[in-house]
């Protein structure tokens, strides 16, 4: 009996359907950046294993699909696009105008544990401004965040981004007396406090001379904790999408090379995890690449946003109609007449040259089983070529009426009727 295999662990097949959903999305995103003036750009998948080590130490190796190629280099598959952007816009940064706007969407791949929502490959939109330090940059990522889920069909009711400042959890610590290595220990565990028992981070920040209670009171102080949270929602205001904004200090998202504002999508009602998020990174360039340059971007992965929309009642329309759109075809050819298939073929590729998606039949089909094909492909109109050639017969099979046309006015005629 021959062997049946099955796709890895957190690996997908993409069926018709899920490669439309995951292409709806895609389009999403492309004309949401585009709109925002950012170009698209790309990387390899695979990178030298020493440029995850250098942005995140040697830790990562264990998250990473690692190997040595047959030049006895240790390189990996990319888990991320920040680094390889980092050393990009390093390596040619004199030949392009600044600020770099710039956006990818590309595949993915982390060796973690496969769960709802986190696979270890995985498709991500990243978008980034380098070579700006105007905290005006992070706002217009913040807002073309909001754009982005608002155009596939999510409203003020179904996600908050919630902005925080890790400047200005840095002075907090520094005021308090954490330095150093601690600094990062305490970051880390305000990034994991929501998800950890009470009591636990009560010990937690007690080893580092704190308690709970004063890191609450100044996560409930907000904005005055920040001027940068304040220039950020004075300007998100003034687009009127202050709406889709709250300051939760809590967020501080849990990697090291974030210098300033952060920022994270979540659902509200479904509990999903952060849909998305982001941050100011204005030291990795120059730990990467050498050049100081100061950057912000954000990132929104497939798997989360697709099991939102499919979740979320609103959009879920959208993305099946998005399915049967791109499924379905213009017309379909009926060859009535089988002596007529060199004329047929000539009609489809004529309508095909013209724009059209078309399809026909490949072999020898009785009449009545064309027209349930061309039923079952969502086609609109059904083009019939008969004995009685070259005279076609044009049924709308939406309106179930028809006309006749010649091959010279087949074209003129069904762009009048869609």
């Amino acid at each position: 009996m021959a062997q049946r295999f099955q796709t890895l662990p957190g690996f997908r097949d993409f069926y018709p359907d899920d490669c439309s959903a995951r292409n709806y999305v895609f389009e999403k995103w492309r004309s949401v950046a585009r709109r925002y003036g950012f170009v698209e750009y790309e990387g390899p998948i695979l990178e030298p294993t020493d440029l995850y080590r250098r942005k995140s130490g040697a830790e990562i190796v264990n998250q990473l699909f690692c190997f040595q190629d047959k030049g006895e280099r240790d390189v990996s598959m990319r888990p991320e696009l920040t680094p390889t952007l980092a050393r990009m816009a390093a390596a040619r940064q004199r030949d392009f105008r600044k600020p770099l706007r710039w956006f990818s969407i590309g595949q993915f791949f982390r060796y973690e544990k496969h769960q709802k929502g986190r696979g270890r490959e995985f498709y991500q939109f990243n978008c980034d401004i380098v070579g700006e330090e105007s905290i005006l940059a992070d706002a217009e990522l913040m807002a073309l965040a909001i754009d982005l889920m608002t155009a596939l069909g999510f409203s003020e009711s179904d996600f908050r981004i919630r902005v925080s400042d890790r400047s200005a959890w840095i002075d907090f610590a520094t005021r308090n007396g954490i330095e150093g290595e601690d600094q990062t220990t305490f970051l880390q565990v305000i990034d994991r406090m929501e998800r950890t028992p009470a009591e636990k981070v009560e010990e937690q920040l007690s080893s580092l001379g704190l308690t709970l209670a004063k890191v609450r009171d100044f996560i409930t102080s907000g904005c005055d904790a920040s001027p940068s949270l304040r220039a950020i929602l004075d300007d998100l205001s003034a687009r009127g999408m202050e709406r889709f904004v709250e300051v939760d200090l809590g967020i501080v998202r849990g990697l090291a090379y974030y210098t300033g504002p952060v920022f994270e999508i979540f659902d509200i009602g479904k509990g999903m995890r952060a849909v998305a998020g982001g941050g100011r990174y204005d030291q990795l360039i120059e730990l990467i690449g050498g050049v100081p340059m100061a950057a912000c971007g954000f990132a929104m992965g497939d798997m989360v946003i697709t099991d939102l929309i499919r979740e979320t009642a609103c959009p879920a329309g959208l993305l099946e109609k998005a399915i049967i759109e791109n499924q379905r075809v213009d017309a379909y050819l009926i060859l009535a007449d089988p002596d007529r298939h060199r004329e047929g073929s000539a009609v489809t590729q004529q309508l095909r040259d013209a724009g059209f998606r078309v399809l026909s039949s490949l072999s020898a089909t009785k009449v009545p089983k064309q027209f349930q094909a061309a039923e079952l492909s969502g086609a609109k109109f059904a083009i019939v070529v008969g004995s009685e050639f070259p005279e076609l017969t044009i049924r709308n099979l939406t309106e179930r009426s028809e006309i006749t046309s010649s091959p010279a006015q087949l074209v003129e005629e069904l762009r009048k009727k869609s």
